[in-house]
């Protein structure tokens, strides 16, 4: 049983004549009336009387109306669900902790108020365990520190942000707070994160060798930092926003450690979605309209 033969079916009861039919499908008669009796040789029963005025449902006719129109209707839907013509369905997002602070919240504010039908969730993590769940197709797509250069992923700068190594507001410099008592101890988050490769550097350049501490959250790190227990490096604005900012000193690093580029990254064989084409879309639109905080 073709889904053709049921939709010419349907359409020939709507109707109520070949005829009819055929102008509303644009073909000839001719070929109206071979599907249909097509139709009946497979299913062995005639499915239409003829009369003047047209055509009548028999008895089977009626019985096989009901379930072809179910049948074309799903058909319709799940065309619908395989073209993607609206948002909807789960979208995994991942993104690196600093950036699901600064950036994510008017994202993820006017994404969801558009499309209420998407099932959104985001992780937080550092840029290398992000990138790996895009490549195993556990995240529809993951904002992280870039160039990830990766044959497997598709990659897009989104924007850049300005570094800040920061540390407690006693220290005057960056080597005054390396003298100190808890030498070269960086607050950073836990391994992957670009961030912590970079302060790495910084204090390598300056003669000393790190010792680091993870943490879980942005919150964490700059109170420890506050509280003299270390240093760490983070987005300007990010500090600038924070309620410590008081108790803070923001230092700028070597020009090589100055600016970190956000990419978006999804897998080059995974299918696009509107979903995930829309938050794209939301996700491009409102970080280059987002104020940036002086520096």
């Amino acid at each position: 049983m073709e889904l053709s033969d049921l939709r010419i079916f349907v359409a020939v009861a709507r109707t109520g004549g070949i005829t009819r039919a055929a102008a509303e499908l644009h073909t000839v008669q001719s070929s109206i009336s071979a599907r249909i009796a097509g139709l009946e040789r497979e299913l062995g029963a005639p499915l239409l009387r003829r009369h003047a005025r047209g055509v009548a449902l028999t008895a089977a006719g009626e019985q096989l109306l009901g379930y072809a129109r179910r049948i074309t209707a799903l058909a319709d839907e799940a065309s619908r669900i395989v073209r993607d013509e609206t948002p909807r369905g789960p979208l995994r997002i991942g993104a690196m902790e600093t950036t699901a602070g600064l950036r994510l919240p008017p994202v993820l504010e006017s994404y969801t108020a558009a499309w209420p039908e998407v099932d959104l969730s985001v992780l937080t993590g550092p840029t290398d365990s992000l990138v790996a769940l895009v490549k195993d197709h556990a995240l529809d797509g993951a904002l992280v520190a870039g160039p990830v250069d990766d044959r497997d992923l598709h990659e897009e700068e989104i924007g850049t942000e300005e570094l800040a190594v920061v540390t407690a507001s006693r220290h005057r410099d960056l080597d005054d707070a390396l003298r100190g008592p808890n030498g070269a101890r960086l607050l950073v988050f836990r391994a992957g994160c670009s961030y912590r490769r970079g302060l790495e550097a910084v204090v390598r350049a300056l003669g000393a060798e790190p010792k680091v501490l993870d943490y879980g959250s942005v919150e964490g790190i700059l109170g420890c930092v506050a509280a003299g227990l270390g240093i760490t490096m983070l987005p300007r604005e990010l500090v600038e926003r924070s309620a410590l900012r008081p108790r803070l000193r923001l230092h700028r690093p070597s020009p090589a450690e100055a600016t970190a580029t956000t990419v978006f990254v999804r897998h080059r064989d995974a299918h696009a979605t509107t979903a995930l084409t829309e938050f794209h879309r939301h996700l491009r639109e409102t970080w280059r309209d987002a104020p940036r905080a002086a520096s």
